[in-house]
């Protein structure tokens, strides 16, 4: 049974977005040909050691940090607070919850000021941070626009062996669920969690972790996501591509997945929609309906379940990776019985048509 993470006393911080991520990478310069010269973020700042990148709509210092380490993983997933206050409660919150704690007045990296990082109850490394270096937003500056335009940071998506404990342990923090999976028994493969008004700023899937599964760059329009596809076949790194073009069924969103020179993820993503009502409705996908992570109906390609980037501790050091007890997605769907449907079910619950095994497809 879930063993599931208390709920504090102590005030949980009020969390305004996901604001950025730090990465480490191990060649810093094939990393800043990917992200700048090939998805074109905008570099804030750089170092022989860093790279601070941001979006086009961005005005804090930056959305990304490319860090040059030994190991490729994920420092901090971080999240802007609604003001200072919430700094002081973050720390409060994580240490009733008995998690290592690191605060740093002067920030963890430049452009970000007070901040305390924790090793939460799920093995991941959260910063929560209110002040912040500004900097130009390029919203009017078209001579930089390019065709395939990264506008915002959208959301993270976190891999975790427990999605249900995950979801209590987020929601006590103030998440609210927009969408998930579930089969028949009622087991959890997925949830996607917002604290903007969008369909999510981090989502949990299941399966062996703590692990990051991607973090997602949003676009203004479809055909921004085609421009990096055609782009990336011009340039001869098509084989980057690891999934789509396409369009979820979960948050509806136009969607590309992209693998950077170190293996990790980043989701192009856009049109999605509004969750902000109090009373927004958690929408709950059948595991077995295939249009659930392609609305078209396409097989979902095995590594997108099976591999993922590491955590590192408060020390840099890779969180040791958990098995998911509880049976998989990819064993449901694409295992040699998962059965799957694309049509709808009919008044006794049964498919109307039962759809094709993934597995066969794969």
């Amino acid at each position: 049974m879930t063993d599931f993470v208390p709920t504090p006393t102590a005030p949980a911080p009020d969390i305004v977005r996901c604001a950025y991520m730090e990465i480490v990478v191990t060649d810093l310069a094939k990393s800043r040909e990917f992200y700048v010269d090939v998805l074109g973020l905008h570099v804030t700042e750089e170092d022989e050691n860093n790279i601070y990148l941001r979006s086009l709509e961005e005005f804090i210092h930056h959305n990304l940090v490319l860090r040059k380490g030994p190991v490729a993983a994920v420092a901090a997933f971080a999240y802007r607070v609604k003001s200072p206050a919430e700094v002081d409660a973050a720390e409060a919150y994580y240490k009733e919850l008995g998690c290592r704690t690191e605060r740093r007045t002067e920030g963890f990296t430049k452009g970000i000021g007070d901040s305390v990082r924790v090793e939460d109850p799920l093995g991941f490394p959260y910063e929560f941070f209110y002040d912040v270096e500004h900097v130009e937003r390029l919203t009017q500056r078209y001579d930089l626009y390019s065709a395939g335009e990264l506008v915002r940071l959208d959301h993270f998506n976190q891999v975790t062996p427990d999605v249900p404990r995950g979801r209590k342990y987020l929601e006590d923090l103030g998440f609210r669920v927009s969408e998930d999976i579930k089969d028949s028994d009622g087991v959890t493969y997925a949830a996607w969690m917002h604290r903007k008004q969008t369909v999510h700023d981090t989502a949990l899937t299941g399966g062996n972790g703590p692990r990051m599964h991607h973090v997602a760059f949003a676009t203004h329009e479809k055909h921004n996501i085609i421009q990096i596809c055609d782009k990336m076949g011009a340039l001869r790194i098509s084989d980057r591509i690891e999934r789509g073009p396409g369009r979820h069924g979960v948050s509806n969103a136009f969607y590309l997945y992209i693998l950077d020179p170190d293996g990790h993820r980043i989701e192009i993503y856009t049109q999605d929609y509004y969750t902000g009502d109090p009373d927004n409705p958690t929408i709950t996908w059948d595991v077995h309906d295939n249009q659930r992570r392609d609305w078209w109906g396409n097989p979902v390609v095995p590594s997108w379940y099976t591999e993922a980037s590491l955590v590192l501790d408060l020390d840099g050091n890779p969180q040791p990776v958990i098995e998911r007890e509880e049976k998989s997605e990819m064993a449901v769907t694409v295992g040699a019985d998962g059965f799957s449907y694309t049509r709808k079910q009919d008044d006794d619950g049964a498919a109307a048509q039962q759809g094709f095994k993934l597995g066969a497809q794969l």
